[in-house]
């Protein structure tokens, strides 16, 4: 059989490439992609996708199929954090020279929601995964876009009326690169990222999941 595996940050350049084909036996599973790749000891907390779905790695595989590998990420340009979000750390982690642009989203907490008055939201992530790809999101990112860098840092924990809940940074050396690149980041996050609010209102709750809304700013900076 053959499958396609694709490979992310750390792992793709490890692997020099975004892309393998292998050629595994019949009866093999999710388990087997990695001592095929032949790039070493397996990462703790490496994750698979099969088809672009979370899979174990007792997984079977078909041909034709596709896994992606998603290596762990910690800290660094794509953070979960219990405190306060700051965009001048974040954008100070996309600038670059080379940059002509930088774009960033800064999605807030409303007062009202869904016709209810909000008192807080409080969000709650699958660490390791969440970071992973929002890691993964960045790279296929520069694929469709001229960037130089991306960055994502969102809360979790309680989050009050009128506080940062996530802030992303992207900078290229065109506007319209970054500005394309920080819309599609912010919506492939909202749809694929493990993260899920509990919006806590006047007289009630409600637990949201990914389609979670959020006010936003973007601007364009020339450096």
């Amino acid at each position: 059989m053959r499958v396609s595996v694709r490979l992310f940050a750390a792992l793709r350049e490890q692997a020099g490439a975004r892309e393998r084909t292998l050629d595994v036996p019949e009866g093999a599973t999710v388990a087997d992609v990695w001592p095929a790749l032949e790039l070493g000891e397996q990462p703790a907390g490496l994750l698979y996708a099969l088809n672009r779905e979370y899979a174990d790695r007792t997984a079977p595989l078909s041909d034709g199929d596709e896994v992606a590998l998603i290596p762990p990420v910690s800290g660094g340009s794509f953070r979960l954090s219990d405190e306060p979000l700051s965009l001048d750390a974040v954008v100070r982690e996309v600038r670059r020279d080379d940059a002509g642009a930088i774009a960033t989203f800064i999605g807030t907490t409303r007062a009202r929601a869904r016709g209810r008055e909000v008192v807080r939201l409080e969000y709650e992530a699958f660490e390791g995964m969440a970071e992973a790809i929002m890691a993964a999101i960045a790279d296929e990112l520069k694929e469709r876009h001229a960037l130089l860098e991306v960055a994502i840092h969102h809360r979790v924990g309680v989050v009050d009326v009128g506080e940062t809940s996530v802030v992303i940074a992207v900078s290229s050396a065109h506007r319209a690169d970054a500005l394309a690149a920080c819309r599609e980041a912010i919506d492939e996050l909202k749809i694929r990222v493990p993260l899920w609010k509990k919006e806590i209102y006047v007289g009630g709750e409600e637990w949201v999941g990914s389609e979670a809304r959020y006010q936003s700013e973007v601007s364009g900076e020339t450096v």
